[in-house]
């Protein structure tokens, strides 16, 4: 899923913003309107994983010998 939302990402890109014809007109979407959606979907990914990223652990000072 990421890999093809980075290929629309990268196709509307290098396509036109705007375009018409005889049938109407299509616009697409800002590209920072995608890249906030991209942010998002990762984000909500990253949520899915176990841990939530967060590691938890014990410190052990070191004893005098």
């Amino acid at each position: 899923m990421a890999e093809d939302l980075k290929d629309t990402i990268k196709d509307n890109a290098s396509g036109p913003k705007r375009a018409s014809g005889d049938a109407g007109s299509v616009e697409q979407h800002d590209l920072k309107d995608q890249i906030e959606a991209d942010r998002y979907l990762n984000s909500k990914d990253a949520v899915k994983k176990k841990g939530l990223g967060i590691k938890v652990t014990r410190a052990i000072p070191h004893g005098t010998v």
